[in-house]
């Protein structure tokens, strides 16, 4: 007979920790996807077995769109507003002292649109955010109480996009969050602007959806004149170059009076940035006011970023010095991870109609949180320059 010796694997108290750490990353980690990513598919799912309520009636409706130097757009995408299917709107745009033909287009446009207004920031404003100042303008001008937002250079998914929106002022709301997309184009640009549109999108609809509701964009985004008039608009946050979206919704928006739109005709289209400086400067711009946030937030958003990073760095840590049960282990909590995580995030876009991602979401994954530290170090340390909008 041939004796088999079987040799002891030793395993330390440090293989401990680290397989501990990257456990409870791990758990982390599933549990931020299905409970906020995974929401929007969720309501989905809700929505189509008719268990979401829905507002019937039509409330009148006045969407504004801030332009400067926009001609262009306009020409575009103003159509698009201009013809929703509903009842009773109006649209407001503000020309935010635009120097190419801008009003040209908007006095042509009115012609043909009853329902088209237009105002103007003065010359002479003296503000760091001449947006704050143009929405506020347009807000005060609106003749409904029930306003929805969007930029020059977005387009509806269609003519229901009204219709979408408006049906989630149910009950006791006061805000709807909608998503907002950029067009498909080639390069990996695109690429990365898509996901980082997607992730982010997931993110604050599903928090919203789960009571705690943090951002919106002005893309596509809705609430009330009265709530505009009661919280005082964007006082307290005139001095922020930006945050006329995600501001204004984090000091407003409740558990209670805060709905998401999540229905594919209700997704906006926007034209992404050419270049990785633009990108740069508008994810910074961004990234400036979030130090604003409640605290709270701050804390949810923080967590998520804190235990991936904790989550690759064990996991590398146990494959390159822990026994062969624990590479095995860490290895497979890897590929789980990465099979829910494309799983929610291609379903997900399959529903909003973008792209969708393949092996290229770990090097998102990884490469996005690390750009996000370098801006916001910049903005904090470097970057304090005075912008408008």
């Amino acid at each position: 007979m041939i004796a088999v010796t079987l040799i002891p694997v030793h395993i330390t108290l440090f293989d401990w920790i680290l397989l501990g750490i990257l456990t409870t990353a791990w758990i982390y980690q599933l549990y931020f996807y299905l409970r906020y990513i995974a929401g929007v598919l969720r309501r989905a799912n809700r929505d189509k077995k008719g268990r979401t309520p829905q507002r019937n009636d039509r409330p009148p409706v006045s969407v504004i769109v801030c332009a400067r130097n926009e001609a262009y757009n306009l020409c575009a995408y103003l159509p698009k507003l201009l013809e929703q299917d509903y009842p009773q709107f109006e649209v407001i745009v503000v020309d935010d002292g635009s120097q190419d033909n801008t009003h040209d287009v908007l006095e042509q446009y009115q012609l043909h649109y009853p329902h088209l207004h237009t105002t103007f920031v003065p010359q002479q404003a003296r503000v760091r955010s001449t947006k704050k100042l143009a929405l506020t303008l347009a807000i005060k001008a609106a003749k409904y109480d029930y306003l929805v937002l969007t930029d020059a250079d977005c387009c509806p998914e269609s003519n229901q996009w009204l219709n979408n929106i408006c049906s989630n002022f149910t009950g006791n709301t006061e805000i709807v969050l909608g998503f907002g997309a950029y067009f498909r184009q080639k390069g990996f640009l695109n690429k990365v602007i898509a996901y980082d549109t997607l992730f982010n999108g997931l993110l604050y609809l599903g928090m919203a959806l789960s009571r705690h509701p943090y951002m919106g964009v002005g893309r596509n985004l809705a609430y009330r004149k009265e709530t505009f008039l009661t919280h005082k608009g964007f006082a307290g946050t005139l001095g922020q170059r930006a945050g006329d979206d995600d501001l204004f919704i984090n000091k407003v928006a409740t558990r209670h009076n805060t709905n998401v739109a999540i229905n594919s005709n209700s997704v906006t289209w926007s034209v992404p940035k050419q270049s990785f400086k633009q990108w740069f400067q508008q994810k910074e711009r961004h990234l400036g006011v979030a130090p604003q946030y409640r605290f709270d937030t701050k804390c949810r958003l923080t967590l998520e970023p804190v235990t991936r990073a904790l989550f690759y760095a064990a996991a590398i840590a146990v494959c390159i010095l822990s026994p062969l049960l624990f590479k095995i282990i860490a290895i497979a909590m890897l590929i789980l991870r990465f099979c829910w995580q494309i799983t929610i995030i291609n379903v997900s876009a399959n529903h909003f109609g973008t792209r969708r991602f393949g092996p290229s979401i770990l090097l998102f994954d990884i490469w996005l949180p690390l750009n996000t530290l370098a801006l916001m170090f910049h903005y904090s340390v470097i970057g304090k320059r005075r912008q408008r909008w």
